[in-house]
Parts: structure tokens; sequence; C-alpha cells
């Protein structure tokens, strides 16, 4: 039995509210969406509608190719890159996209975001990865869907894991996070962001600074997320 699409549009809406008080967007600059596989369906943030007048009445459902099955209002226009993961990685439930400031200042500047230290082993499993550019003809015919496509081009080359490594930026773009559902993807959204800013700092207070020892991201992501996971309490 898929989910209640009510409970979806719930979650969607919430999410997507959850950006601006995070900090993460300004004006319209982001989305959220959740995928339902079971009954075949994407909830996502309609196209360029102001945070205050979002409601989970006017959050999009489209298939899962993207066509629009409920919903008076267009989808927001980063659905195709959503569309992309949701096919290639069946492990996720929710995505996130923003043009978070600090974020964006690596994905311009055309960087991976290096591990320097403990907050980003909790979440991401290695460097958060910098995408390359879209081609003129990836933009020019399919500009959302191939964004997608270059982020599951760069996972492949570097032979990572989705879940171990909940992120990217894109380059001369922004960042893209994802989760089991959309409020993880939102959480992994904002830890990007203050990675982000954490390591701008680092690198302005150090300039010379070399990533931290392969031991410590070992420690600290696999206490959370590995099979002997000790962080926190255990659900009863």
């Amino acid at each position: 039995m898929g989910k209640s699409l009510a409970d979806m549009r719930q979650r969607v809406y919430q999410a997507n509210l959850a950006l601006p008080q995070h900090g993460l967007v300004k004006f319209t600059w982001g989305n959220v969406s959740e995928v339902d596989r079971e009954a075949g369906r994407i909830v996502i943030k309609p196209s360029g509608v102001d945070y205050d007048k979002l409601s989970p009445e006017n959050m999009v459902v489209t298939d899962l190719d993207g066509n629009v099955i409920e919903g008076d209002l267009n989808p927001s226009s980063d659905l195709p890159t959503h569309v992309e993961l949701y096919k290639a990685w069946p492990e996720i439930g929710g995505i996130v996209h923003t043009h978070s400031t600090e974020a964006v200042g690596w994905a311009q500047a055309g960087r991976d975001i290096p591990f320097y230290g403990t907050t980003h082993a909790d979440y991401f499993y290695g460097p958060i990865p910098c995408a390359r550019s879209l081609t003129a003809d990836e933009v020019n015919n399919a500009y959302e869907k191939e964004t997608g496509t270059v982020i599951l081009e760069e996972f492949t080359n570097r032979g990572l894991d989705p879940l171990a490594v909940p992120g990217i930026v894109v380059r001369n773009h922004g960042p893209f996070t994802w989760g089991k559902d959309p409020a993880q993807a939102v959480y992994h959204a904002v830890v990007l962001e203050e990675v982000a800013r954490m390591n701008r700092f680092t690198e302005q207070i150090n300039p010379r600074v070399t990533p931290a020892p392969d031991y410590i991201m070992d420690k600290h992501y696999l206490r959370k997320h590995g099979p002997n996971a000790y962080y926190g309490q255990k659900e009863k």
C-alpha cells in the first residue's frame, strides 16, 4: 500500500517551509519533493510561488516521469532533476535543491567541499563532490534533466554511495541533497551549508590546511551510521 497523498502533501509543504526557516533560500530559490514509487507519484513545490503562499493543497502531484496528475500550478522547474535521481536511486525518498550562499560559493568555485572535521564526517562519508558544468548542448536541449544526469555521472565516476554522501554541488549552479524522506533531505541541506561555511573559515584561517585523517572520518561516520552505531538513543 502506498503512502497517504494527504500526508505526502503535508510533509512536502512542511519541508519546503523549513528552507527559509533555516536560512537556505531567499525569495523562491528552492524546492523539496517526495516520491512514492509504489503509488507512482511525486509531490513537489509549485514553481515560483512565494513561501508564504504555499499550502499542502497547492503542492503539485506528478507521475514518476514528471507529468502533472493533480494540481493547477506548474511544478518546480527543477522537477526533471528530481525525476532522474529518483529513477536511479531507489534508496532515496526526498530531494532538496537550494541556492544557499555558502554551498553556491563552492559550486561557483568548482571545488569539492573537503573533509576537514567531525561535523562533516557525522553526515558525509568523504568530500562533498562538485559535479562538472553542463555543456552548451546539455543546457540547450534538456537543462534540468541533464543536471540530474551530470549528478549521476559524478557519483558513478567516483563510485560513491548516495546514502553515504547525501549531497552534491553542481558547478556554476548549486547544491542538491537527498535522504530517506523530505525532512532528512532538508537536514542534509542544512548540514551541507554549515560545513561549506566552516570550510570557508578554515581556509581563510589556514590557506595550507589539509584534509583531516580518514580514521576520524571513519569513527564519526560509523558511530552514527555503521552496523555498530552507538550515537543517540535506541528506538523503542
